[in-house]
């Protein structure tokens, strides 16, 4: 009995000390995501690339390559502190007037990143999740009209 307390107070720690990492240096803890990442969709390849800027916070873009190569900028992305609080904020290309959308880390478990805005539409919650280095995973859920909804992207490196 005592060594199974022990064993969760670790991770209950494991699991704070984690989330002070990610919330003192967001380019440390989300440096897994650096990088080029693809995945193969129906109508051709979704591309997303990201990169540390002189700030430390991290700048990403997601793309859609159609099967005769043309590129169209879906999203425009970032990670960043605001305030004491880390942050990952989307501007999606001909949605909300042009506006940046942000959602709150609320959780580092499992090598998971958890962002999330209640109020938003959908997504209210954006993942993504380290999966080694050169494989990702990430997933937008919600609910959109009264239903649940999720939708997964893995990614692997370019």
């Amino acid at each position: 009995m005592k060594r199974t307390r022990l064993n969760f107070m670790v991770l209950i720690l494991i699991g704070f000390f984690t989330n002070v990492k990610a919330q003192k240096d967001p380019s440390k803890a989300f440096a897994f995501i650096l990088g080029s990442w693809e995945m193969q969709a129906a109508k051709g390849k979704i591309i997303e690339q990201w990169i540390q800027n002189p700030d430390k916070t991290l700048s990403g873009k997601s793309y859609r390559i159609n099967a005769k190569g043309d590129s169209l900028l879906t999203e425009t992305l970032h990670i960043k502190k605001i305030g004491k609080e880390i942050f990952y904020c989307s501007t999606v290309t001909g949605q909300n007037g042009g506006r940046e959308t942000c959602f709150k880390l609320i959780s580092t478990k499992d090598e998971a990143y958890i962002f999330e805005d209640k109020t938003h539409d959908f997504p209210q919650r954006i993942v993504y999740q380290n999966h080694g280095k050169n494989e990702m995973l990430a997933w937008i859920e919600g609910e959109l009209n009264g239903k649940s909804r999720k939708s997964e992207f893995r990614y692997k490196r370019q």
